[in-house]
C-alpha cells in the first residue's frame, strides 16, 4: 500500500510549524469549549464540546495554508479492502471485551449499564458521539497523523499523535498517577493500530474509520466500565487491553512490505 505523499509547506516554520499551530489551537480550543460547557446545557454524556478543538486546529492551519490542508485531509485516497475495515471496528469490540475481561478477572465484577438507566437515549448518544468522534479525529487522525507522515515513519508517527492525544486530555493528570499512565498508554497503543490500519487511506473514509473506531470504544466503556470515576483499576485494565491489541498490529505492520514514500521539500 502506497504512503500519502504530501509535500511539506515552505515557510512559516513549514511541518513542524503547521503541527505547532494545530496543536495549540487544539488544546486552546479544547480549554475554551470545556469552560462554557455548563452553561449551554449540552450534556457530557451525550457529547463533550472539548471534541471539537482539533476540528477547530485543523481550520486554522487550512486559514493559511488552505490547498495544502485540503490535500493533506484529502490523503492518499486509497479505499481498504472491507475486510481490513471490519478487521479495525472489530479491534475497537477487541478493545472493550479485553478491558472488561481483564476487569472482571482482577475485580470479581463486571456488568452492563442497561441502556434504559443512562440519562439520554441510547441512539441519541451513539450519534452525538460519533459527531464528537470525528471531530477530533478530522485533526488526529486525519491532519496531524499524514502530517508527520511526511518526515516519520507510520509508528513513529502514530506514537508521536497518541502521546499528544494523550496529554491534551489535561484533566486525567489530576488524578493518580498510575491512571494518567493508563490513560496514555491507551491512547499510545490506540494511535498505533489507527495509524497502520489506515496507512494510505484519505478522505471521508478515513474519517468515518477513525470515528467509526473512537466511538465504538467509547460506547463501549460507557456501558461496561467505570473507568472515568477515577478508579485506577478499570483505566490499567484499558491500557492494557489496547497495549495487547496494538502490537498485533504493530506485528501486521511489520510483516507488510514496506513502501516507498515522498517526502516534500
Amino acid at each position: 500500500m502506497a504512503a500519502v505523499e504530501c509535500v511539506e509547506p515552505a515557510g512559516r516554520g513549514g511541518m513542524w510549524g503547521a503541527a505547532g499551530v494545530f496543536t495549540a489551537v487544539a488544546f486552546v480550543a479544547a480549554g475554551a469549549l470545556g469552560a462554557i460547557q455548563p452553561g449551554t446545557g449540552v450534556p457530557t454524556e451525550v457529547v463533550q464540546l472539548t471534541q471539537f478543538g482539533p476540528a477547530l486546529g485543523v481550520g486554522v492551519v487550512a486559514l493559511y495554508r488552505w490547498k495544502w490542508t485540503r490535500e493533506l485531509l484529502r490523503g492518499g485516497g486509497e479505499r481498504q479492502a472491507a475486510g481490513r475495515a471490519l478487521a479495525l471496528l472489530g479491534a475497537a469490540g477487541l478493545i472493550v471485551a479485553l478491558t472488561v475481561l481483564a476487569y472482571g478477572l482482577a475485580s470479581g465484577s463486571a456488568g452492563l449499564t442497561p441502556p434504559g438507566a443512562l440519562h439520554h437515549p441510547l441512539v441519541l448518544i451513539a450519534a452525538a458521539q460519533l459527531v464528537g468522534a470525528c471531530a477530533e479525529e478530522i485533526g488526529w487522525r486525519c491532519f496531524l497523523q499524514p502530517l508527520l507522515r511526511t518526515r516519520l515513519g507510520t509508528l513513529a508517527a502514530s506514537v508521536t499523535v497518541g502521546l499528544v492525544w494523550g496529554v491534551w486530555h489535561v484533566p486525567v493528570f489530576a488524578q493518580a498517577p498510575a491512571y494518567a499512565a493508563g490513560f496514555l498508554l491507551a491512547t499510545v497503543a490506540m494511535s498505533v493500530v489507527l495509524g497502520v490500519a489506515l496507512e494510505g487511506t484519505g478522505g471521508a473514509y478515513r474519517l468515518l474509520l477513525a470515528g467509526g473506531f473512537h466511538t465504538l470504544v467509547n460506547l463501549g466503556l460507557l456501558l461496561f466500565m467505570d473507568e472515568e470515576s477515577g478508579a485506577v483499576l478499570p483505566m490499567l485494565c484499558f491500557g492494557l487491553s489496547c497495549l495487547v491489541v496494538a502490537l498485533a498490529w504493530a506485528a501486521r505492520r511489520a510483516s507488510d512490505p514496506v513502501p516507498a514514500t515522498v517526502h516534500g521539500t
